[in-house]
């Protein structure tokens, strides 16, 4: 079985490469195992001070997997719920990390891959990366990775998107604060470096201590998102399995619009 996940360390930074190019860096569920365990092992790993992620080939990540949304759509509640807690476990590793990380944002990003964008304390970008919150389209919300999303965009913007699925450039990640940075693709690594050289310069358990601290603050503590964790993965299990994300699930794989979705 190829591995969906890269880990290459150089000195004490460690680079996480999502590693399904051929489609995308698609999530499926050995992704969501390996990206999950990964996190987990660099989390232990005390050699390594900061943590950069991204993906391989031109996307970042376009969410979830045809496959993988075939076989949930054909699945019960109980196992769409036991799915989506991996999902959670995923997102909420990442985002608790003790350690810095930034998200190398190489290109587009839909759905679960906006999530790990804003699970990452530093998001810099390419200038022609492309991001969506499309779950609407489906008869589904991006339930799981709600909290991520609305802490770093707010809720005036995450019900906006939310609501249209729209598809926005880099600029507007930009502006709504999903992304601190946008570059030129060939300066991306650049920019990169400019954050592990400010990275490199923090006490690591201040910089700890630190990112416990802005999380905090917002309200976002591991014990509390726990029970937020799972509310979220028992809704998007429940839409996965009423009629309406039964039909737009269908749609979409049938390649087809939905009843509900305008010519115009």
């Amino acid at each position: 079985m190829t591995a969906s996940v890269a880990l290459t360390i150089r000195g004490t930074v460690a680079e996480v490469r999502l590693a399904r190019p051929s489609v995308h860096n698609a999530f499926d569920e050995q992704l969501i195992a390996e990206l999950t365990a990964t996190l987990q092992t660099l989390q232990a790993d005390t050699a390594v001070r900061a943590v950069v992620l991204t993906g391989d080939g031109a996307s970042f990540s376009a969410g979830a997997d045809l496959n993988w949304m075939r076989a949930m759509a054909q699945a019960s509640e109980a196992d769409n719920l036991a799915d989506s807690l991996k999902l959670a476990t995923l997102m909420h590793t990442l985002n608790y990390l003790s350690k810095p990380t930034i998200a190398r944002v190489n290109g587009a990003a839909y759905g679960g891959g906006v999530g790990l964008v804003a699970c990452c304390d530093i998001a810099i970008g390419v200038e022609g990366a492309k991001f969506s919150l499309s779950e609407v389209k489906l008869g589904l919300v991006p339930a799981v990775i709600s909290p991520y999303v609305i802490a770093a965009i707010g809720a005036r913007h995450a019900r906006r998107l939310f609501i249209t699925g729209e598809v926005f450039d880099a600029a507007e990640a930009r502006r709504i604060n999903l992304l601190h940075e946008t570059v030129a693709a060939d300066q991306l690594d650049a920019a990169v470096e400019r954050s592990l050289h400010w990275l490199g310069k923090g006490g690591p358990l201040a910089q700890t201590q630190a990112k416990q601290l802005a999380l905090a603050m917002a309200g976002m503590t591991p014990a509390n998102q726990h029970d937020l964790d799972a509310g979220n993965a028992a809704l998007i299990a429940r839409l996965r399995v009423s009629p309406e994300g039964q039909h737009g699930l269908t749609a979409f794989l049938d390649k087809r619009a939905p009843d509900w979705a305008r010519n115009d």
